[in-house]
């Protein structure tokens, strides 16, 4: 398939976009589709969770009262995280810390506001953290699932070159710069006198990969042994995935001084704990039943 004159295609697959619009302007205001997307995300990862609290008898409206919290706690947590691995970017303009519109979120630090505030509500509300942890974590999935899309209309969060199945072809001149690795550079496909890279559509694995750990947990929440497992799952399922998918990638927040992926190394930590958490938690209930 030729894709000259298309802004973002997937060749192999047969689907091409000629002009890709990453927002739209409502009475002269610019609202980006990252942002649409990302609320979306939420507002859908609150009706899940509150889908799963009237399953298990608990009051919904507690995860909405829960959210308005939360979301901020979020977002605050994942700027936070984005700004502290990117400090030369701000040091010397930190007025553009405020910048949201610039873009520059990461979804651990939005995971670590999410847990904090949580932590928090529910000691103020006199709830379980770890009950609601395991309703909540539900609808955090399927907000990250949702959410990775905005990634695709600001054409970010893509890997190295690939041509694989699923490989993305998009025009050089539409991605920051300074996400185009050399490895991209020294396989530059040019069609008519424009410039493509083609590369691992991260974005895509990564909202697939939690699509297939949302399915796994939906059936598995009904077998749940003891309060707090869902969580652990999830953070052995997404560490999992992460770990992989992080490699992948030409826009890596880096470990201050040892050059290792910051997400690669917390994915592998929080897997890894979660594991031996569950492993440990199964053993003890065993035993208690025999």
């Amino acid at each position: 398939m030729t894709t000259s004159g298309v802004d973002i295609s997937f060749p192999h697959l047969g689907i091409a976009i000629r002009h890709l619009q990453n927002s739209i302007t409502i009475f002269g205001f610019r609202i980006a589709f990252y942002g649409i997307i990302i609320g979306c995300g939420m507002l859908a990862g609150i009706w899940l969770a509150q889908k799963d609290a009237k399953r298990r008898g608990q009051d919904p409206e507690l995860y909405l009262d829960y959210a308005l919290y939360g979301i901020i706690c979020a977002i605050i947590g994942a700027r936070t995280y984005y700004v502290i691995f990117e400090w030369d970017a701000y040091k010397n303009d930190l007025l553009q810390i405020l910048n949201l519109r610039a873009g520059g979120l990461a979804i651990y630090g939005g995971v670590i506001g999410a847990v904090l505030s949580l932590i928090i509500f529910a000691w103020h509300r006199k709830q379980s953290f770890v009950s609601m942890a395991d309703t909540g974590v539900l609808g955090l999935v399927l907000g990250q699932i949702i959410g990775r899309w905005g990634n695709f209309f600001n054409c970010e969060a893509f890997g190295g070159y690939t041509d694989g199945l699923l490989a993305m072809r998009i025009r050089r001149s539409l991605p920051n710069p300074s996400m185009i690795s050399q490895e991209l550079i020294d396989h530059i496909i040019i069609e008519q006198g424009v410039e493509y890279i083609q590369v691992h559509p991260t974005f895509l694995y990564e909202s697939l990969w939690n699509l297939c750990l949302l399915i796994f947990m939906l059936w598995y929440r009904k077998r749940k042994k003891f309060d707090g497992e869902m969580v652990l799952l999830y953070f052995i399922g997404y560490g999992i995935g992460r770990c992989w998918i992080e490699g992948l990638r030409t826009d890596q927040l880096l470990l201050f001084g040892t050059g290792l992926p910051v997400s690669q190394c917390l994915s592998v930590a929080l897997a890894a704990s979660s594991a031996c958490i569950l492993l440990w938690k199964r053993r003890k209930m065993g035993q208690l039943m025999r």
